[in-house]
């Protein structure tokens, strides 16, 4: 029990933070939009990397590392087209929140539109795919890391890989679910413009700070 609580804790410690993926799930489950989609292809994804970790795919890396450059250079260029559109929505702005009836009857403003344009699934999808398995973060904690933590546990690295991966169900389900709560606050297009702003900004932050350490190399 305490191994797979300690395979909580970390993976808990790695995926709980200011990121691309962490910040686009945010956004489908406050959109109420392919959520349920969004998470399972999150935790899904993360399952497979940790155990691809723990059964020593984080070997590989290690030897190989010119495959984690490749994907810094690969992830940065996503992660750049998409702040230049979230800062693109920013400026045009139009996007207000999609409710149901009931939402709308109780909280939407007297007078307000409740409506907004729908992302079809396969975009979401291929986004959601690109911004997991184009990170290279996640190969260095999720994988190597992870992987090499887990490694410490000997024949218990299986229940510690248990417990990680549980936690990623945990964190997805949690904020892509518990994102629609925050509707209230995102009824107008002013609100939706400093979202999205706010995406752009950490978006293309995060895709500087995947090639400096490149380029400083």
């Amino acid at each position: 029990m305490l191994t797979v609580l300690a395979g909580l804790g970390l993976g808990l410690s790695l995926i709980v933070a200011i990121g691309a993926q962490n910040v686009f799930v945010l956004r489908q489950g406050i959109r109420r939009e392919h959520v349920l989609a969004v998470v399972a292809i999150c935790a899904l994804s993360d399952a497979a990397l940790i155990i691809a970790g723990v059964a020593g795919l984080g070997f590989v890396i290690a030897a190989a590392p010119w495959l984690v450059v490749v994907a810094r250079w690969a992830g940065a260029l996503f992660l750049l087209c998409y702040g230049v559109l979230a800062a693109r929505r920013a400026w045009r702005g139009g996007e207000e929140l999609e409710v149901d009836s009931a939402d709308a009857a109780a909280s939407a403003p007297r007078g307000s539109s409740a409506t907004l344009t729908r992302t079809r699934l396969a975009p979401v999808v291929l986004t959601t795919l690109a911004l997991t398995w184009l990170n290279p973060h996640v190969y260095l904690d999720t994988v190597l890391m992870l992987g090499s933590i887990a490694a410490t546990h000997g024949a218990g690295r299986w229940l510690f890989a248990a417990g990680a991966i549980a936690a990623s169900i945990l964190w997805f389900t949690a904020l892509g679910f518990g994102a629609r709560h925050l509707g209230r606050w995102l009824r107008t297009p002013r609100s939706w413009r400093i979202l999205d702003a706010i995406i752009a900004v950490v978006m293309i932050a995060l895709a500087i700070s995947l090639v400096v350490p490149v380029l400083g190399g």
